[in-house]
C-alpha cells in the first residue's frame, strides 16, 4: 500500500463536478431512519434493487418503532428479494430496538454508528456524509477502483484505500468527493469496458496510459 505522486486533484474534481453537478445518493428515502435502513440493505446489492424493495417497504416503515410493530418475520419477508436478507433483517431489527431506546435518534459519530448491528465503517460514513453532511469518504468497490486507476492510491483493498484517502483528499474536495467518485465509477470508470475514450481525465490517468502501451 502506497501513495503515488501527488494527483492533480483540481483537474480531477473540476471534471467530476461537471459530470455530476448535483451528485447525491441514489438511494430513495424520506426519514433519517429510512436512509440508515437503505444503506444497510445496500451492502453487496445495487441501489436499484434496494429502491425497488423500499418503494413498498417505506410506505409503512418510517421510524424504528415501525420495524418492531411489523415484527421480525414479516420484516424479513418484506426484504426477501435483497441479497443476504436474513442477516440484514436481523441486524435492522436489532438496530431498531437500540434506536427506540435512544428515542429514534441516529448517532452522529462513526464510533456510535458502528455500535449498531449491521453498521460497518462504510455504512457509517455513508450515513454521516448524506445525513449530516460530514466531509468523509465511504470507500466501496467503485471508489477503490477509480482511485487506483487515477493513480491517487496504489492499494489492494478498499480498507487500505479508505485509510489513505482520509488524509490524502484535500479538505475543500471532501464534501463532493464521495458521491462524485462513486457515480464516476458506476457510470464511466466501470469495472468492465470503462468509457476511457470519452473521459477527459484520460491524459492524466495511469490506467488509460497503460492500456495504450499494450
Amino acid at each position: 500500500m502506497k501513495q503515488l505522486k501527488k494527483p492533480d486533484f483540481k483537474t480531477i474534481f473540476s471534471y467530476l463536478e461537471q459530470l455530476f453537478p448535483n451528485a447525491d445518493t441514489e438511494l430513495n428515502y424520506e426519514t433519517p431512519f429510512q436512509l440508515l435502513v437503505a444503506v444497510i440493505l445496500s451492502a453487496q446489492t445495487t441501489d436499484k434493487q434496494v429502491n425497488k424493495v423500499t418503494a413498498t417497504l417505506f410506505q409503512t416503515i418510517k421510524q424504528p418503532e415501525d420495524v418492531l410493530n411489523l415484527g421480525h418475520p414479516a420484516f424479513e419477508q418484506a426484504i426477501k428479494s435483497i441479497g443476504l436478507y436474513k442477516g440484514k433483517a436481523k441486524n435492522i431489527y436489532q438496530t431498531s430496538e437500540l434506536l427506540v431506546e435512544k428515542k429514534g435518534k441516529i448517532p452522529k459519530t462513526e464510533a456510535e454508528l458502528m455500535k449498531l448491528p449491521g453498521v460497518g465503517e462504510k455504512t457509517a460514513k455513508v450515513v454521516l456524509h448524506v445525513l449530516y453532511k460530514k466531509p468523509v469518504i465511504a470507500v466501496d468497490t467503485h471508489v477503490h477502483r477509480v482511485c487506483n486507476r487515477l493513480g491517487i492510491v496504489d492499494t489492494t483493498t478498499p480498507l487500505q484505500t479508505s485509510k489513505l484517502l482520509e488524509t490524502l483528499i484535500p479538505k475543500k474536495y471532501k464534501q463532493i468527493a464521495h458521491h462524485c467518485i462513486i457515480l464516476f465509477g458506476r457510470y464511466y470508470c466501470t469495472a468492465r469496458n470503462p468509457k476511457c475514450a470519452q473521459c477527459k481525465l484520460n491524459q492524466i490517468c495511469p490506467y488509460f496510459m497503460s492500456l495504450k502501451q499494450e
